[in-house]
């Protein structure tokens, strides 16, 4: 089989899950002896470069140059060139990476997309009025021969607006791996909760600081550290200091081993998250031995399972009661990292692809 995926992702993310996910695939496909190239003229993917230049047609220049006075340009030639070396190279099938207007090959190729999650239909006050995200992947999801899901919330979520498309809906987890086993110090000795990640509407870092604020017992005795999403807002600042914990809440930035090395030193990993389409950050948490307080919506209860303690992400008192319990509870936490153990066999990129490739095989009849 002669898999093509587009430009899309790798001109939207120098990293990402999303681009990972591609790269991963193109692996496993790779090894089960199929031909896959990744159509990207123009890209500032750092992940695929690791593939090998024979599976990438295009190169990778600087992430400066997709400045957004620059980033629609780029866009346009890319489609231009890739459809025509697409057609060129006459694939098997066409897997978009993301949701564009028009389509990324002629349309004599079949076309599968991925659906990721449903957020900005679900929580569009947390989007620009102008974005074009619910519009473009309309678009995608009615031209496209088949549907991919990453969780059964996901394809739920997708029917309630697009009932239509069920017949061509498939629902295939994401594969997990685990980070680097390079040890580096996480740089505090303290004991920590830990959060990752995005800080924006949806992700409810709010909730977690009002939980976090609201118990003495908590806070007394961890830190709250926030890994990645960029410095603390003023607005986060502001809620910070006026609790008076300044000196306990925490943001660092840093590579994927230091990232590894906090999930293994934290008493806990916390998931406030309101909606998730996967949500990978709990696995991650789970190959490092480190217990997972997750919110109980969306998908999180299909990938937690019971390797987690769940609760109402709306509740600042459940997230708090499900905190303590874990945190100040070492049984509690040994039984928890346990299940995390078994909970990750679930989830393996050699299962993604397989699946994947079945999908592809309803879409070429």
């Amino acid at each position: 089989m002669k898999i093509a995926f587009d430009y899309q992702i790798f001109t939207l993310q120098a990293y990402g899950g999303i681009s990972r996910y591609f790269h991963q695939l193109g692996h496993e496909f790779t090894n089960r002896k199929h031909e896959v190239k990744i159509f990207a003229p123009y890209h500032c993917n750092q992940l695929i470069d690791l593939l090998g230049p024979s599976m990438v047609v295009g190169r990778r220049v600087s992430q400066g140059d997709f400045s957004k006075a620059k980033a629609l340009a780029i866009m346009l030639l890319n489609q231009m060139l890739a459809k025509r070396a697409i057609n060129r190279w006459s694939p098997s099938l066409v897997h978009e990476t993301y949701f564009a207007y028009r389509r990324s090959a002629p349309s004599k190729f079949p076309v599968v997309v991925t659906v990721y999650d449903m957020i900005h239909e679900k929580f569009p006050e947390y989007f620009g009025k102008l974005d074009p995200t619910s519009f473009l992947k309309k678009l995608a999801i009615n031209r496209a021969d088949q549907i991919i899901c990453i969780s059964e919330s996901t394809k739920k979520d997708l029917l309630e607006l697009f009932p239509w498309v069920e017949k061509k809906v498939s629902v295939i987890h994401l594969g997990f791996s685990a980070f680097s086993s390079k040890k580096v110090e996480p740089g505090t000795h303290k004991s920590y909760l830990l959060y990752v990640g995005s800080r924006n509407g949806h992700k409810n870092f709010r909730g977690l600081l009002a939980a976090y604020v609201s118990s003495k017992e908590i806070h007394s005795a961890f830190d709250l550290v926030a890994f990645g999403g960029g410095r603390f807002s003023a607005e986060e600042t502001e809620l910070i200091e006026e609790a008076g914990l300044g000196n306990r809440v925490k943001q660092v930035t840093g590579s994927d081993d230091l990232l590894a090395s906090f999930y293994k030193n934290a008493a806990a990993f916390i998931y406030p998250s309101f909606y998730e389409g996967f949500g990978l950050p709990p696995l991650e948490a789970m190959a490092q031995q480190c217990p997972v307080v997750s919110s109980n919506t969306s998908s999180m209860p299909e990938v937690v399972g019971d390797a987690g303690e769940l609760f109402d992400p709306y509740s600042v008192t459940e997230m708090r009661s499900a905190i303590e319990r874990v945190i100040f509870s070492p049984t509690k936490r040994d039984w928890l990292v346990e299940r995390g153990k078994a909970r990750l066999a679930e989830f393996s990129w050699v299962k993604c692809a397989a699946q994947t490739e079945q999908v592809y095989r309803t879409a070429l009849k």
